[in-house]
C-alpha cells in the first residue's frame, strides 16, 4: 500500500501526483493541511511539510518533493523522467530547483498563497502588493518558459522529465484562480497545452475548493 499525504494545491504535492501517475503506481490519497500541525503527521516529518510519501514495501516514509520524485524515478524507471545524460541530467535538476525555488519565491508564494491558502485556512485577505508582485513576476518567467519551449521539444530537452512535472504543478495550481495570463507568451501557452493533455493530469483537473469554482478554461485542454 502505497500513501502519499498531500494537500490538493500544493504545486510539491501535484508533483508527486504526475509522477505517480506517469508511473502507473496506484496510490491512496490523504489529505493534510500541515498548517494544523497534526501530531501524528509530525511523527512521519517532523518538518510539518507536505508531501509525505509512505511505502508499505519496502516499510518507508519519504519526504520533500524533489527526494521522493528521484526515489520513485530511480525505483520505477519506466518512463523514465531523468536522463542517463550527466549533463542532461544536470539541466533537469537546475529546472526543478528553478521552479520549485524561484518560481516559488517570487511568483506561487505571492499569489496562490495569498488568494487561494488564505481563503482555505480563513486567515484574512489578500495583500494587493505581494499580489501585485506575483503578477509581475510571473510574466518575466512565462517568457522564460517560452524562450526553453521554442528552442527543445520539452523544457530541459528532447524528453518530457521531471522539470516539465515539477513547472506544470506549480502553473497548475495558479491556473484555478486564472493567475497565469496565458497570452502574454503563446510558446508558454503551447507547452502547457501539451502536458495538460496528458492522463496524468486528469486527476489534478478534477481538483476543487468547496465554494470557490475554477476559472472555465482550468479543465479544457484547448483554451
Amino acid at each position: 500500500m502505497t500513501t502519499l499525504y498531500h494537500l490538493p494545491f500544493s504545486p510539491f504535492c501535484r508533483k508527486i501526483r504526475l509522477v505517480l501517475s506517469e508511473k502507473r503506481i496506484e496510490a491512496a490519497l490523504v489529505e493534510e493541511k500541515p498548517w494544523e500541525r497534526r501530531r501524528d503527521f509530525l511523527v512521519l516529518n517532523p518538518a510539518g511539510l507536505v508531501p509525505v510519501l509512505r511505502l508499505s514495501e519496502p516499510a518507508l516514509t519519504l519526504a520533500d518533493s524533489t527526494a521522493i520524485a528521484e526515489y520513485l524515478d530511480e525505483t520505477h524507471p519506466e518512463p523514465p523522467l531523468m536522463p542517463q545524460d550527466p549533463v542532461e541530467r544536470a539541466e533537469v535538476r537546475r529546472l526543478v530547483g528553478w521552479f520549485d525555488g524561484k518560481f516559488h519565491a517570487e511568483v506561487t508564494a505571492n499569489l496562490l498563497y495569498e488568494r487561494l491558502y488564505k481563503k482555505m485556512k480563513n486567515s484574512g485577505y489578500p495583500e494587493g502588493p505581494r499580489v501585485r508582485a506575483g503578477m509581475n513576476n510571473i510574466k518575466l518567467h512565462l517568457d522564460y518558459i517560452a524562450w526553453l519551449a521554442e528552442r527543445r521539444t520539452w523544457l530541459a530537452g528532447e524528453r518530457m522529465s521531471l522539470a516539465d512535472l515539477a513547472a506544470a504543478a506549480h502553473l497548475s495550481s495558479l491556473d484555478y484562480m486564472g493567475d497565469v495570463p496565458w497570452d502574454h507568451a503563446e510558446p508558454a501557452k503551447d507547452w502547457y497545452l501539451k502536458i495538460k493533455s496528458r492522463p496524468s493530469f486528469r486527476d489534478l483537473l478534477a481538483d476543487r475548493v468547496i465554494g470557490l469554482p475554477p476559472v472555465k478554461h482550468y479543465t479544457e485542454l484547448d483554451f
